[in-house]
């Protein structure tokens, strides 16, 4: 094999590699989704890194919340008031490389009423270390 090939294929197993290690984070987002539908505060932290950031822009809950105890009182609040709900995910996109990932997604939650979110979740290693949670009433599912 010349060096040329030596050196593709080296490359492939790199990429393979390091897609293996981010692969996941839309699956990761479309669980954290139907958790937060169900009202599963648990689960909902599980995705979770210690140092996590939530900005909750619009409505009753709109805020920052910085780290694993205030996250978790946010989500503890938004359950108690609405859950259980439906879950619509739409136009849900991921972005990756090996220091970590996006997720953007349209999310409809619905009971009674529909509270529609453009979502933007980023990932390092695993762990979910962003999350926007952008209220948005005009928002399009695609459906």
């Amino acid at each position: 094999m010349n060096k040329n090939a030596h050196s593709f294929a080296a490359a492939a197993v790199l990429f393979s590699l390091s897609a293996a290690a981010f692969a996941g984070s839309a699956d990761d987002a479309n669980a954290h989704f139907k958790a937060i539908a169900a009202g599963n505060v648990e689960q909902i932290m599980q995705g979770y890194a210690d140092n996590a950031s939530l900005q909750w822009v619009g409505g009753p809950l709109d805020g920052a919340y910085a780290g694993s105890d205030k996250i978790r009182e946010a989500w503890g609040k938004f359950a108690k008031a609405n859950a259980p709900l439906e879950v619509t995910v739409a136009k849900l996109e991921e972005s990756a490389n090996p220091k970590g990932s996006t997720v953007t997604a349209n999310v409809e939650f619905k009971s009674k009423a529909a509270i529609k979110v453009r979502y933007v979740l980023v990932y390092r290693e695993g762990k979910l270390v962003n999350e926007v949670w952008q209220i948005d009433p005009k928002l399009a599912l695609g459906y």
